[in-house]
């Protein structure tokens, strides 16, 4: 398995940024979040998981590997739309996932070279097709590319966890905006807490 990679000089920056972060933290200690390295899987992998359970979308999974093999998007052209939907995922899911699969043939998406794009140009690239949204980009950036500046206003839980953090009733775009510039440059780092604290 491979982790979104962090350590002590991003805790040392939010920490000296922070003072309720920098307690969470330290209750919370080091956080493990699995990551796909792969953009396209990664991508696959989130469109499958949109609006159904984690259980559900594991099954979804794995019978899509059975029935594709590598999640490729060579692999995903050859087989029908039928196909993917009997996974157990609607027939627009599997539309966006075989639209993938013809764009990134297409060369509409290079997800070879996706990582030599800033962040607000994957947003824009990747948000231009359909099924994928700002929210669906920004998750990729985090958990596929590893990219270290990443608070996402669309991700109701990152929302929760800071007014759970701050004790706040309502949460203002400009507030949220406020602490994101505080975490930054290693806003994917406080995310990462965000979401712990989103269930406490």
């Amino acid at each position: 398995m491979q982790i979104f990679e962090y350590g002590s000089n991003e805790i040392a920056h939010l920490k000296r940024k922070d003072k309720k972060l920098a307690a969470a933290i330290d209750s919370i200690g080091m956080i493990q979040r699995e990551i796909t390295p792969d953009p396209f899987t990664a991508l696959v992998s989130s469109i499958v998981s949109q609006q159904i359970s984690k259980k559900a979308a594991e099954t979804v999974w794995n019978r899509l590997s059975v029935i594709v093999g590598r999640i490729t998007p060579e692999n995903i052209v050859r087989v029908s739309l039928t196909d993917i939907q009997s996974c157990g995922i609607s027939i627009r899911k599997a539309g966006y996932v075989q639209e993938f699969a013809n764009a990134t043939i297409a060369g509409v998406v290079n997800f070879d070279k996706l990582h030599t794009l800033s962040d607000e140009e994957i947003i824009k690239k990747l948000s231009s097709l359909h099924g994928v949204g700002v929210w669906t980009a920004e998750m990729l950036l985090i958990f596929s590319l590893c990219r270290p500046d990443v608070v996402s206003y669309g991700d109701l839980a990152v929302r929760r966890g800071m007014m759970n953090l701050y004790g706040l009733k309502v949460l203002t775009k400009e507030k949220f905006d406020r602490y994101r510039k505080r975490y930054s440059p290693y806003g994917s780092v406080a995310s990462l807490y965000l979401w712990e604290l989103s269930v406490i």
